[in-house]
């Protein structure tokens, strides 16, 4: 504030105001904020109300048998190895514990997703370029 010749500052962003004076009477930090407002730290994300997903219903003789691949991590998911490269599979397609099913990834890192079960891909949960949370289900697979 010194070097910028500010003597005071102010800012409210989602719930939050804040406002620093300088002056040279003030020996303390100079830190003041707005009466009804509690201080946060700058790195906590505004509390959000996110309404939980109604649970599907479906038929007990349609789930038999399925097993979902969840993702192992949370990033971005991706069918294929490239933009120009067909996808690792696609619904009809067999799978068995080493065939590779999408690519996450995860701080600029591509990760390779084996299915890790053997089966045929019944349905696939997320589209090209989405981004996925840790356990997210990526894909629906019918097993022998």
């Amino acid at each position: 504030m010194k070097r910028a010749s500010l003597t005071e500052f102010e800012i409210e962003e989602e719930g939050l105001k804040l406002r620093i004076c300088r002056s040279d009477e003030n020996k303390g930090n100079g830190a003041q904020i707005a009466p009804g407002y509690t201080a946060m730290p700058a790195y906590a994300p505004a509390p959000a109300a996110v309404p939980a997903p109604a649970p599907a219903e479906k038929p007990e003789e349609e789930e038999k048998g399925i097993v979902i691949i969840k993702s192992p991590m949370v990033g971005t998911f991706y069918r294929a190895p490239s933009p120009d490269s067909p996808a690792f599979v696609k619904e009809g397609d067999v799978v068995n514990n080493d065939s590779p099913v999408c690519i996450i990834e995860a701080m600029k890192v591509m990760n390779e997703i084996p299915a890790e079960l053997s089966g045929e891909i019944k349905q696939i949960l997320v589209e090209n370029g989405d981004s996925v949370e840790y356990g997210q289900p990526l894909f629906k697979v019918k097993q022998p």
